[in-house]
């Protein structure tokens, strides 16, 4: 079973978030910012990493950023689901290594499609 970190400062979106992966079969690791995020994904290895933009401490294009200098997270899927949906802000995620990118309110359904497709 595929294991994703979730990364967002909402705890209500991490419930929403955390609640769709798993009804689609997927274990969930939950974390609360970028730093707490880095420190998570140190511990263990994740199949899939979705992480929020605006964030304290650490944003979600730091986090990509900081994921990518390490071997282990070059391969590693990297999605950033937000509210921000200006072509600058999707053109910073892709220059930070970001896999995708999804708006927020997000559809359910076409999350789990979009991981489907990135996900080994």
């Amino acid at each position: 079973m595929p294991l994703i970190l979730t990364v967002d400062d909402s705890p209500s979106m991490r419930k929403m978030v955390s609640f769709t992966l798993t009804g689609a079969g997927y274990q969930v690791v939950e974390a609360v910012d970028g730093v707490d995020a880095f420190e998570k994904a140190q511990a263990q290895p994740f199949d899939l990493i979705l992480t929020d933009q605006n964030m304290p401490r650490m944003d979600g294009l730091g986090l990509t950023r900081k994921l990518r200098e390490h071997p282990q997270f070059k391969t590693v899927p990297i999605l950033v689901l937000t509210t921000e949906s200006s072509d600058l802000m999707k053109q910073a995620g892709r220059a930070a290594g970001a896999t995708g990118w999804l708006v927020k309110p997000f559809d359910p359904t076409r999350l789990i499609e979009v991981i489907k497709k990135v996900i080994k």
